[in-house]
């Protein structure tokens, strides 16, 4: 097995009611890449047309301000994410919206598993816990303080 410092990859997909980006999430993903917390390895956006069929959409002005929006993240490809995913992603939308796919490394937590490994243990899980169900735990936990 390669030493190499690898963390967990994830993937999200984002719909745009209305196709439309305006550029609020794009400063935050520079960030948490340029800040090397994560690393991109896909970045797709694709428009859904009226019949579920889509169309996937360059890298460009994404929002029509007139300054090229991802240019960090032009041509960013790993071969994780494939047309089948793309698809899957864009049956998830409203049709006339757009579908945004990233898929991602955690690389925060490869120096840990790399460690860990040259201790000897191994990860042997990892999953993710949806957000709605840790928010829900966090109220009845704050009801429960009160």
């Amino acid at each position: 097995m390669s030493e190499q410092d690898v963390g967990p990859i994830d993937y999200l997909a984002v719909e745009f009611p209305g196709g439309r980006l305006n550029g609020d999430g794009l400063a935050a993903l520079v960030d948490l890449t340029e800040r090397g917390i994560i690393r991109i390895l896909d970045l797709v956006i694709a428009q859904v047309d009226a019949d579920g069929s889509f169309v996937t959409v360059e890298l460009a002005d994404l929002d029509g301000d007139g300054e090229l929006d991802l240019a960090v993240f032009e041509g960013v490809t790993s071969g994780l994410l494939d047309d089948e995913d793309i698809a899957s992603s864009a049956a998830l939308v409203e049709p006339g919206n757009a579908v945004g796919v990233i898929v991602y490394e955690n690389t925060w937590a490869g120096p840990f598993v790399t460690a860990m490994r040259k201790a000897g243990a191994e990860v042997i899980a990892s999953g993710r816990i949806p957000a709605d169900d840790v928010i829900a735990a966090l109220d009845a936990l704050e009801g429960a303080e009160a």
